[in-house]
């Protein structure tokens, strides 16, 4: 199962993070992070796509579904990559507060974005 989409939560994960959540919209063109920045946000695509760049080179697309940021965020590390948007989005994000509360009321939400980071590193 890939795990680095939302659809990897059931319904009543979803249910349980909502109240963590800040909703966001940004525009084309815009630099939602930046590589080597400090990561204090979790970002969950709702509508529109971003493309994944670490410096020059494109690695990859994101769209509804998709998230970003975790691993900045559970690992206190900066940004990998830097995500800028193709279109229109809509973005949820969770400031590194409320996932360190998640972890300690939802831990196997907090589970899931840990197993994502294990699949993205190719563990």
């Amino acid at each position: 199962m890939d795990v680095s989409r939302l659809n990897a939560f059931s319904h009543a994960d979803l249910r349980k993070v909502a109240p963590f959540a800040e909703e966001h919209s940004v525009g084309e063109g815009e630099t939602l992070v930046r590589e080597g920045d400090y990561s204090y946000d979790l970002m969950i695509i709702e509508e529109g796509k971003a493309e994944v760049r670490h410096g020059a080179e494109k690695v990859a697309d994101l769209g509804a579904g998709d998230f970003f940021g975790e691993m900045g965020v559970l690992e206190r590390d900066r940004r990998n990559a830097d995500v800028v948007a193709v279109s229109p989005m809509r973005l949820i994000s969770f400031k590194t507060y409320d996932v360190k509360r998640m972890e300690r009321n939802l831990p196997e939400a907090v589970e899931k974005l840990r197993e994502a980071i294990a699949q993205r590193r190719g563990g």
